[in-house]
């Protein structure tokens, strides 16, 4: 089952917490849901090049929403005396028609987030790198930068073959079946002039809850 299901779901509540955090009555969740979904477009289209890992969202009360940006650039985000990010509030704000906090969170290794390494990859692709070595520089970013394993799997086209298929890379250890096992997960679509290419990346950053020993010491 690990095998199949999205590593993130299915580590809610142990080592991972909700994106969305807040809550609401049968009334206003559908309503607070596509909220959310708009947020993290309108995010995601006007910072694409910003390296946007996550959009973390808190809603404190009816009236308030706090945005969690986690970024690889946050200069970008944040602009020449915090231009862009006031920007950024007012354009939340008149979607929501609520009061807006924006907050910046810099992602320090940006190597070893799965979001950001699936982007890259499809960017190398677009930009007509071939996918081995899209992918093989990638893997060697991430283990040099502390993780203890990474698969990538690309598929679609590949090199423009007639007939789609899959490949997968593999470095180190991805435990999928640890719940306890730190798994970051995302996927990423690179659109070439073949067609379009699905990308995954699993990264494996270690256990989160430490293990007890059973008995005692001989």
């Amino acid at each position: 089952m690990g095998q199949k299901v999205d590593p993130r779901g299915l580590r809610l509540g142990i080592t991972r917490t909700w994106d969305s955090a807040w809550y609401a009555d049968k009334k206003e969740y559908a309503k607070y849901f596509h909220e959310d979904t708009q947020i993290r477009e309108l995010i995601k289209k006007n910072y694409f090049h910003a390296g946007i890992a996550k959009v973390k969202i808190e809603r404190t009360s009816p009236s308030h929403v706090v945005v969690l940006v986690h970024t690889a650039k946050a200069g970008i985000v944040i602009g020449r005396k915090g231009a862009e990010i006031e920007a950024l509030r007012a354009k939340l704000e008149k979607l929501t028609g609520r009061k807006v906090t924006v907050k910046i969170i810099e992602v320090k290794d940006f190597n070893k987030d799965a979001t950001l390494v699936a982007e890259n990859i499809a960017t190398s692709i677009e930009k007509r790198v071939a996918y081995k070595r899209a992918v093989s520089q990638a893997v060697m970013r991430a283990m040099k930068s502390g993780a203890k394993g990474i698969k990538v799997m690309v598929s679609g086209r590949l090199n423009g073959a007639e007939i789609a298929r899959s490949e997968w890379v593999v470095e180190g250890k991805v435990s999928l079946h640890t719940l306890r096992a730190d798994i970051d997960y995302a996927t990423a679509t690179a659109h070439t002039t073949y067609g379009a290419l699905g990308i995954k990346v699993w990264i494996y950053n270690g256990e989160v809850l430490s293990t007890k020993k059973e008995g005692g010491e001989a």
